[in-house]
């Protein structure tokens, strides 16, 4: 098949995917832009239209999947369709989570791309920066305080801002990522009390930060109107970061980049001019 240089980008609507789509259309390249609710529609379970979506596209940039079958079926797709390069979004040491579910869908969809014949990246990102203002943190942290059961192990949080250029990057540079699995994450790491005590400066606010247990925390997302099986996964993946497997900081991002990323305090500045927490 003649591909004519179009690379599709899965999930364009999600945090990744809207920054990324203008950033490959700024350097010139052709853009597909697909998710659920795109003028070009693509639903990871609706394999029926799949084929469509990929007709004549060279590279793929997409998310990992919460399900484990998806992305193998994907990209066996992608492969048939003449895709010749796979750039996967995945999450920071997806090899360090154990059995968790978190942890198997990365490690699946990892695997999915790994044992295909096309040439592939794997991006494995820290936590967002973007969770505190655009979604997940940000009701609470409108409410005057944030809850969880994270104490003083921190994290790197990692500005979607930064992650979106590296993707257009590797999405422009074939064959200078074949093969690599980049950890990325934010110059620094803090604790999410930390994170508050900014929040709450940057903006004059009454914020407070309050640690819970993850039985506390996995009760008050059910409350919130999640099912017990992922209010459990979401307290699990708050266990698994106070081992501190992904509290320490990589320069691999700054590699990409050719750059320092963007500090915490950068996207809190930010965040706070566009009055994210009013």
């Amino acid at each position: 098949m003649n591909n004519d240089g179009t690379t599709l980008v899965l999930g364009a609507t999600g945090k990744t995917g809207r920054r990324i789509v203008p950033r490959l259309r700024l350097r010139g390249v052709p853009v597909r832009a697909a998710s659920r609710s795109s003028a070009t529609r693509f639903d990871w379970h609706d394999p029926a239209g799949w084929d469509a979506v990929l007709h004549g596209v060279d590279a793929v940039y997409l998310v990992a999947p919460r399900e484990p079958g998806p992305a193998h079926d994907f990209v066996a797709r992608a492969d048939a369709a003449g895709v010749r390069r796979l750039v996967l979004l995945s999450g920071r040491g997806a090899d360090s989570w154990g059995d968790s579910e978190f942890g198997l869908d990365m490690r699946s969809a990892e695997e999915a791309v790994r044992g295909s014949a096309l040439e592939w990246t794997v991006l494995r990102a820290s936590n967002f920066a973007q969770n505190f203002d655009e979604d997940v943190f940000r009701p609470a942290l409108l409410a005057g305080e944030l809850a969880l059961p994270a104490g003083p192990v921190p994290e790197p949080f990692i500005d979607v801002e930064d992650v979106a250029d590296a993707a257009a990057a590797v999405l422009t540079e074939p064959g200078r990522h074949a093969g690599r699995t980049y950890e990325l994450s934010g110059p620094r790491a803090i604790t999410f009390g930390e994170v508050v005590e900014l929040i709450s400066r940057a903006t004059g606010r009454t914020i407070t930060y309050r640690r819970t247990t993850p039985a506390e925390y996995e009760a008050a997302l059910i409350a919130e109107g999640a099912t017990a099986a992922d209010a459990h996964e979401v307290a699990a993946m708050f266990e698994l970061m106070a081992g501190g497997l992904i509290a320490g900081t990589t320069d691999e991002l700054a590699t990409l980049l050719g750059r320092a990323p963007r500090t915490f305090e950068d996207h809190v500045v930010r965040a706070a001019a566009a009055r994210a927490w009013h």
